[in-house]
């Protein structure tokens, strides 16, 4: 490899991190990210590099334009889907808390294509109006217009009465320690009257085919899965943030993982997130939590 290849290899790997999140939080799929980078890497190499005025700003470009022709597919794809579908389980290697959390990618879903690129890029990777119009091809008006709109959409998903972290994280193990044990009563005082639980199994793992609504429900089905399904004597392998939440990372009966994630709001579980489709776990197996 020639010394302007070597540079532009060491470039690209700098950015990559930061690719690899734009296209996760464009795309839900850790998997789908990974490929449009990789892409995004051969048409850097292939680029007429010395005409390129801002590397950067066109390696965001590229990559979020692949993401836009992914996601017209992946609409349909969600539409075909079996049960709730969830996003691949961002694992924070920092374990550190992020804007973007799994609520507010799920609204993300409700989005145009386009108005989730405007509104990641400017609102969350803290680019100008006119880099997000160059990215998307479009004015800096027109962007305003979209990311305005986008999130207008998702600031339902933001809790109403924030949870601080900490305590997150120690209702996180009260709740972990009650649906292990089967203890009703303590998961009745931790779960908010209209909770809800999602189960993506993807038609491929036993899991809810529909949402699951209200407190006694999801207790009855917490105190099953404790004895029936073996949530009482999986294999815990972490505690960690899942985008974004609190979460657990297990290995269960069938010798394959699965991740819990639980959404807070008013000091009470409001959603409970429950990932187990094998296809969305691969990159967890043989996790250590190291």
């Amino acid at each position: 490899m020639d010394t302007i290849d070597t540079d532009a290899a060491q470039f690209f790997a700098a950015r990559r991190p930061r690719l690899q999140r734009i296209a996760y939080r464009m795309l839900g799929s850790l998997a789908e990210a990974e490929d449009v980078v990789q892409d995004a890497y051969l048409r850097w190499h292939g680029a007429e590099r010395e005409a390129v005025r801002e590397p950067e700003a066109y390696l965001v470009r590229t990559v979020t334009r692949l993401c836009l022709d992914v996601l017209k597919s992946a609409r349909i794809k969600r539409e075909e889907y079996i049960g709730p579908w969830l996003p691949e389980p961002y694992i924070d290697p920092e374990d550190e808390g992020d804007d973007i959390t799994l609520p507010l990618m799920l609204a993300m879903e409700r989005l145009s294509p386009l108005e989730r690129a405007a509104f990641l890029l400017h609102d969350v990777f803290d680019m100008e109006f006119s880099e997000v119009a160059e990215a998307l091809g479009r004015d800096s008006a027109a962007c305003r217009q979209l990311a305005s709109r986008a999130r207008a959409h998702v600031q339902a998903a933001r809790p109403r009465f924030p949870v601080p972290a900490e305590r997150q994280q120690e209702l996180a193990s009260a709740f972990f320690d009650a649906a292990r044990s089967g203890d009703l009563g303590r998961l009745r005082q931790l779960l908010a009257s209209d909770v809800v639980f999602y189960g993506d199994g993807g038609g491929k793992r036993n899991s809810a085919i529909n949402p699951i609504y209200g407190m006694e429900k999801v207790v009855r089905l917490l105190a099953a899965l404790s004895t029936k399904a073996g949530w009482d004597s999986s294999t815990i392998l972490a505690e960690r943030l899942i985008d974004g939440l609190p979460g657990r990372i297990s290995l269960e009966n069938d010798a394959l993982p699965q991740t819990i994630a639980l959404e807070f709001d008013d000091g009470r579980i409001k959603a409970i997130y429950v990932t187990r489709n094998p296809d969305k776990l691969g990159h967890l197996q043989g996790f250590s939590g190291a």
